[in-house]
């Protein structure tokens, strides 16, 4: 099909928003391993995670052989406010590149969160009301993610306090200003308000925070309060399931003008957008139906794949959560105050993980400074601010497309832009200060983290 036919934006009808979520563990052979209780050494039981998550997100997060799951009425209505959301021909990128690659993304910054979050923030909220709970904690490092949940827990009236990474509420904090306008406490973590906030800020007198130490803070919060349960936004298997609506919109569009992608980039922190953007594709390889080459764009200062060791690590600094076998650079790890705070996270999604050990995904990390070069020019020919997590997506997306102008080959790409960078310029101001480091860890550093792993059996 030529190019003038497919149309600078493709938009899926209301009506043809899916109405299932797609389980990729369904298709697994070898499944992700599974969470395991720090203090038994065994498999978490549903009863035990019940304590911290939603009975029912206990089911979705437990349930590898489902392949589709209803997405409940009441959600699919609250989509509808920002969904189906634009898969973009991105024209401008590739006439400026000079580039035979045709290139794509998946825009999810449509909505006032300013990125995906949404998609499963609505989703954890619905069923907490459901349960009828009082409210929920969380974690947010750039502060989408406590963004969404606060518009979320407003719709369904539920409190919603949010323990936001020191160095993000201080760099961001328009960003915390959204969260209380919705109605959300916002906390900077490490605080003094827990315990395990005083016991890490002993240990790290003047630490800038990190998600890890946020996530133990919330989740002490949540489980010492009656009426509480704790939300993630990322890494769990329930999330990427929320979030695999972006890939089944993407997927859809790209049918309806007989598009097939064969590069496929997603930015990883914890997983939450890649996982969603690839699940329907990752499905067809699973599956042998299709071959796709999918990439995994972290940040260079906090590189869990590519530099991480395969293994059994606590999912936060304060070692309250499960034990989850990931990708991991050690729970203690404090990576730099880069700007990409969504992606400053030391381990990986397990699902992600196991796929990646697989060999079905690829991974690389790129410097701060690059993928700030990526956005500007992205923004200069696109239009839109990108947020800078899904710059990392922008950074390699544009480095395959000048490959394809190198050979002369005519690829698809296809990445997910997950966000606006509209909260996020003090990092732009770096940037465009030429004040912008590229810090990344030495060997020692992330041998030193390592060091700390637990150790289980088996």
């Amino acid at each position: 099909m030529s190019n003038e036919k497919i149309p600078y934006k493709i938009y899926l009808e209301e009506n043809e928003l899916p109405k299932q979520w797609y389980n990729v563990r369904a298709d697994m052979k070898k499944k992700p391993a599974p969470l395991v209780n720090p203090g038994t050494g065994k498999p978490c039981t549903a009863e035990e995670l019940s304590h911290v998550f939603c009975d029912e997100l206990v089911k979705q997060e437990l349930d590898e052989t489902t392949p589709y799951i209803d997405i409940p009425q009441e959600i699919q209505d609250f989509y509808r406010m920002f969904r189906p959301s634009p898969l973009v021909r991105a024209y401008f990128l590739e006439k400026k590149l000079g580039t035979p690659a045709k290139i794509y993304y998946k825009f999810e910054g449509n909505n006032t969160s300013g990125s995906h979050k949404l998609n499963s923030a609505i989703a954890q909220a619905y069923y907490a009301k459901k349960q009828g709970l009082k409210g929920v904690t969380t974690e947010t490092g750039a502060g989408q993610w406590g963004t969404a949940l606060s518009m979320a827990c407003a719709y369904f009236g539920l409190d919603c306090n949010v323990y936001m990474v020191k160095v993000s509420y201080e760099q961001k904090p328009f960003r915390r200003e959204v969260m209380r306008t919705y109605g959300a406490n916002v906390t900077p973590s490490p605080s003094t308000t827990t315990e395990i906030g005083r016991k890490i800020l002993e240990e790290f007198p003047g630490t800038n925070g990190s998600l890890g130490c946020a996530i133990s803070e919330a989740v002490e919060a949540a489980t010492s309060k009656e009426g509480y349960r704790y939300v993630l936004g990322s890494v769990l298997a329930q999330v990427l399931l929320h979030q695999s609506i972006i890939g089944l919109e993407s997927k859809a569009a790209m049918d309806k003008y007989g598009i097939k992608p064969d590069i496929i980039i997603g930015c990883a922190g914890g997983g939450s957008n890649l996982g969603g953007l690839i699940s329907p594709f990752m499905g067809e390889k699973l599956r042998g139906e299709a071959d796709y080459r999918i990439i995994a764009v972290e940040p260079a200062s906090c590189p869990s794949f590519t530099r991480g060791t395969y293994a059994y690590d606590f999912c936060d600094t304060g070692k309250v959560c499960p034990l989850q076998k990931m990708y991991t650079l050690g729970s203690g790890f404090m990576p730099s105050p880069n700007h990409a705070g969504g992606l400053r996270y030391h381990g990986m999604s397990a699902i992600l993980s196991e796929l990646y050990d697989q060999g079905l995904m690829e991974a690389t990390s790129v410097e701060q400074t690059a993928v700030f070069e990526a956005a500007e020019m992205f923004a200069r020919v696109e239009g839109i601010l990108p947020a800078p997590e899904s710059s990392h997506a922008i950074r390699t997306a544009i480095d395959e497309a000048l490959k394809c102008k190198e050979i002369g080959e005519e690829k698809t790409i296809l990445f997910g832009l997950t966000g606006t960078g509209y909260f996020d310029m003090y990092a732009y101001g770096a940037y465009n200060d030429g004040k912008m480091s590229d810090y990344i860890p030495t060997d020692e550093e992330i041998a030193k983290s390592l060091a700390n792993l637990p150790k289980i059996e088996g």
